[in-house]
């Protein structure tokens, strides 16, 4: 084993284009680091429907730039295959470590197999190559980033010609076509031959975020805007003085890339304190809502003063928020949602006569609903213009909840006034997450199997009306590892997380509200019934 394991390493290191991760696995090779080693050579990433992602370093179970040649390669050969290999591939990239590098290596290896490649000019947000997927009429679209992940981490997220993420079965024939590499040497790389585009996709983008506003809405609500280290400060300044809004006040200490993410934990608005930093500057400077991107800026978090503090919107209030507005201007077509976001969206759809959807978790399901008109998932991802961008867009959707906050704001009204009302109107959605990061994977899979055999028959004292094993898929959804618990007043889904080694279970309880002075009530039973919940079903599952 030991023989072979070194073996393997130093045939990976013959090959290895990376002066950097060729000195690192060079020590451990000198050291016999056999731990780390296994742990670097024990499988390889596998190439799912969030394409790559994982640790920088060298070796197959890490991102490196060998991983990403023969992704790049793979890709390229499935797109042969289909009948696109004169076609072209467009190439963004985040500001994350080596995010630069995996990007000329795609656009080396495009052209190579005699594909037509074209590179942003430089990091940008996310919906920006989605959107010029479409644009520039490109057969497939790559956008290196690892979104929100910790900064050791970097991603490979491939989309087809339609604009949206890969679905199954592409996945697996592109994962088959990458296995089917023998060496790197087998791979042209050219020096050049490729465009890196000028700033006319971006000004083109730019030109469809006035879409999503209302042509006469009012623009004055005033924001505080953070990018969390990320790309997305610049294209969201720009949309923004485009519409008219007031200039953004920035949180300085986090308005620049910066791939060591210094300020957070975690570079996630939705993990604890990654906020602080914003809710500090909104308390010196009062503005109507604070917002956040990831650093990829495909997410938007929103947060609002709530009594003499700032608090952070769920994604499924943000959600709820923006599909009100929509509503209330006139929009038409389908509203979608995954399956673990809250169900006061088919709420609003069914009383305004719109189509409703749901689907399976993650954007690229959502994009290809028929007829789109606005979709959202719970994690701070909301699309809300489909005819440009079929992904999740941190900054129109910034654009369209600053709109709606100035909208109520000339009526003398909040965003909370407005979650309020709908919470009268369709009953008190009140959702949470019971999330379990875990380094061992086992585990998860043992909680998955223990759930399966034993499935609760209540939940904090309310009757499990329907157990549902996603795994077999039905009609409305193709087969996913989750299961899925309607009770009386409630619905909970578990799952695994597709990026993270984290299992994920998605908490909604509805409480009817009969008027407004009976919502602090509401809300008290709501939170109570939510913890019961969380309580009794970390007990079935074992975690």
């Amino acid at each position: 084993m030991h023989d072979d394991l070194i073996a393997r390493a130093k045939a990976w290191l013959a090959e290895d284009p990376d002066q950097e991760t060729r000195e690192e696995l060079a020590k451990l090779i000198d050291a016999g680091d056999t731990a780390e080693l296994s742990a670097r050579f024990g499988g390889t990433l596998q190439f799912g429907t969030a394409g790559l992602r994982g640790e920088l370093g060298a070796g197959p179970m890490r991102m490196n730039r060998s991983v990403v040649i023969r992704a790049a390669a793979g890709l390229a050969a499935y797109l042969r295959k289909q009948g696109q290999g004169d076609g072209l591939v467009v190439i963004g990239y985040d500001a994350r470590h080596k995010s630069a590098d995996f990007a000329r290596d795609t656009a080396a290896v495009m052209t190579g197999a005699g594909l037509r490649a074209a590179v942003l000019p430089r990091p940008l947000p996310t919906p920006v190559l989605a959107f010029a997927i479409r644009h520039l009429g490109a057969v497939a679209g790559v956008e290196v980033t690892a979104s929100h992940n910790p900064p050791r981490d970097n991603g490979y997220k491939v989309y087809l010609g339609d604009g949206s993420q890969i679905v199954p079965p592409a996945d697996a024939e592109i994962a088959a076509e990458i296995d089917a590499i023998a060496s790197l040497h087998d791979v042209p790389r050219p020096d050049a031959g490729w465009e890196v585009l000028d700033d006319s996709v971006l000004d083109a983008y730019l030109a469809r975020t006035d879409a999503v506003l209302a042509a006469d809405s009012p623009r004055t609500a005033r924001t505080v805007y953070t990018a969390m280290h990320g790309v997305g400060k610049d294209v969201l300044l720009a949309a923004f003085a485009r519409a008219g809004f007031p200039e953004p006040v920035l949180v300085a200490e986090q308005a620049e890339p910066d791939p060591d993410f210094p300020t957070v934990a975690f570079p996630n608005p939705e993990e604890p304190g990654a906020m602080d930093l914003a809710f500090a500057r909104a308390r010196d400077t009062d503005p109507d809502l604070v917002i956040a991107n990831d650093p990829d800026a495909d997410r938007c978090a929103v947060a609002v003063r709530d009594g003499a503090d700032w608090r952070m919107l769920r994604g499924d209030e943000v959600g709820a928020l923006l599909a009100a507005h929509l509503v209330r201007r006139g929009a038409t077509g389908t509203f979608a949602e995954s399956i673990v976001s809250s169900s006061l969206l088919g709420r609003i759809a069914e009383k305004a006569g719109l189509a409703y959807e749901e689907t399976l978790t993650g954007f690229k399901w959502i994009a290809r609903v028929d007829g789109l008109r606005y979709g959202y998932e719970e994690a701070l991802g909301y699309c809300v213009d489909p005819e440009g961008v079929r992904d999740k867009d941190g900054i129109t959707a910034a654009l369209l909840i600053t709109e709606l906050a100035s909208v109520l704001k000339e009526e003398g009204r909040t965003l909370l006034d407005l979650l309020d009302d709908l919470a009268v109107e369709h009953g008190l959605h009140a959702t949470d997450q019971l999330s379990v990061r875990v380094q061992d994977l086992s585990l998860i899979a043992d909680a998955m199997c223990r759930l399966r055999e034993r499935p609760p028959a209540e939940l904090a004292g309310l009757r499990v009306v329907r157990a549902e094993d996603l795994a077999r898929g039905s009609e409305s959804l193709p087969p996913t590892d989750g299961l899925r618990y309607t009770l009386d007043g409630a619905r909970v889904v578990v799952r695994p997380s597709g990026t993270e080694p984290k299992l994920k279970c998605y908490l909604e309880v509805v409480v009817p509200v009969s008027a407004p002075a009976a919502l602090p009530a509401a809300r008290a039973r709501a939170t109570e019934l939510l913890t019961a919940v969380k309580r009794d079903l970390s007990t079935a599952a074992g975690i």
